[in-house]
């Protein structure tokens, strides 16, 4: 684990999507899969990326996580918000194993509510981690998110139904 002062040299900022960052963004998507830590999570491509907005944590030059998503507006109205609300989709949010415990998971969501807070009125993310309690500390009790809903699974057998 990584100390205080060295999580405080760690930079969160917002990166323009250039050629070098992209790269960077989908050699740590890659890791991530291998982690199989998410269910179904495949790593980024290209065009996974398009049209985001990118929040990063730095040690130095090297990316130790990250954060991408973009603004939106609810297509209908829901139990939470009416039809229209603009709102902030965090599709990714990542962290180096190496750098994880220290909170730059925290620092780079908060910089990103900042960034958006004229833009949206919310922010809205989707989770597929294996470690729910760990996922559901993180994003409701350090992070100050509400449950909104879940959708749950149980397989029948292992091979599924035949066609």
């Amino acid at each position: 684990m990584r100390t205080e002062k060295e999580e405080k040299k760690i930079v969160i900022r917002e990166e323009s999507p250039d050629g070098a960052l992209m790269d960077e963004l989908i050699r740590l998507s890659a890791d991530w899969e291998a982690e199989n830590s998410c269910r179904g999570y495949r790593k980024n491509g290209r065009s996974d990326l398009e049209g985001r907005r990118f929040f990063t944590a730095r040690d130095g030059e090297a990316l130790t996580g990250y954060l991408f998503g973009k603004l939106e507006k609810t297509q209908r109205a829901t139990s939470v918000l009416p039809e229209g609300t603009p709102y902030f989709e965090v599709e990714e949010l990542y962290v180096r194993p190496a750098f994880r415990g220290g909170g730059i998971g925290k620092r780079l969501f908060s910089f990103a509510e900042e960034a958006v807070r004229k833009e949206a009125r919310c922010i809205l993310l989707s989770t597929a981690t294996i470690n729910w309690q760990g996922i559901f500390h993180f994003y409701l009790e350090e992070l100050g998110m509400e449950f909104w809903n879940a959708r749950l699974f149980k397989m029948l057998d292992e091979q599924g139904v035949s066609g």
